[in-house]
């Protein structure tokens, strides 16, 4: 059960805005660990929405920004459709790596204010989002960071001039990871998925790694490419990380 999941904050970013956040949390007084929880190239849509509930619910304080702040009003939402993606999609490339992370670090600030969280801080995301959560958790108040499908991490092409150091600052993860892929998810291939492995050998990071039979944007309860059956093992994986990783 959730409680005033309708709640928003407006964070001032320097040099860029206002950066709306939309909060979730437990229906129980107390204090929880905290998450943020990174949109696909949609923004907060429903689906999205209803992660968070779902994560939220099981006692987390989640935190969701909008990730294109400065480009769309406060609480765009692009549509599941050529245009909206081509929207998201150009966003992706428009925006620099700096601006995201400078949204990361205000994201993280305002969680851990938060009276309900307890300052154990994580990230999580599916798509752009689980890349964003990959670099949230180079920051080093983030303890575990859980990334689903991520884009563009492999090939080095997020944000302006589609050229992100993400792959070249792994060694700087202060996080235990957590990587969930769709082995037929056409954005991130086998010789992409095995890049990134290697990396975190290479650096002796701590991480969980899990293939599914499974589709880009599994997770999104719309649209033909939804698992619901992976959906449920793919949140008892991630609740699992996270009680043992943030309590």
């Amino acid at each position: 059960m959730i409680l005033r999941s309708d709640e928003t904050t407006d964070v001032d970013i320097p040099g860029s805005g206002a950066m709306r956040i939309h909060w979730f949390r437990p229906a129980v007084e107390g204090t929880f660990p905290g998450l943020v929880l990174y949109s696909e190239i949609y923004q907060v849509t429903a689906p999205i929405r209803r992660l968070a509930a779902m994560l939220a619910g099981n006692g987390y304080v989640v935190a969701v920004p909008e990730v294109y702040h400065e480009y769309e009003p406060a609480g765009t939402v692009l549509a599941y459709d050529p245009a909206g993606t081509d929207r998201g999609n150009a966003l992706k490339f428009t925006k620099p790596v700096a601006a995201f992370d400078a949204d990361a670090a205000a994201t993280l600030t305002a969680l851990a204010a938060h009276p309900a969280c307890n300052g154990r801080l994580g990230s999580f995301g599916v798509c752009l989002g689980g890349h964003l959560a990959y670099r949230a958790a180079l920051d080093p108040r983030v303890s575990a960071a859980a990334c689903f499908y991520p884009t563009d991490i492999h090939s080095g092409t997020l944000g302006e001039g589609k050229a992100d150091d993400s792959l070249a600052r792994m060694a700087d993860l202060n996080a235990e990871m957590l990587f969930v892929w769709g082995r037929q998810d056409p954005h991130i291939p086998f010789a992409g998925r095995e890049a990134i492995r290697a990396g975190l050998e290479a650096h002796g990071i701590a991480y969980e790694w899990h293939e599914l039979n499974a589709q880009h944007a599994f997770l999104r309860d719309e649209g033909p490419r939804y698992d619901p059956a992976l959906f449920l093992h793919s949140m008892a994986i991630t609740l699992a990380f996270y009680r043992r990783t943030l309590g």
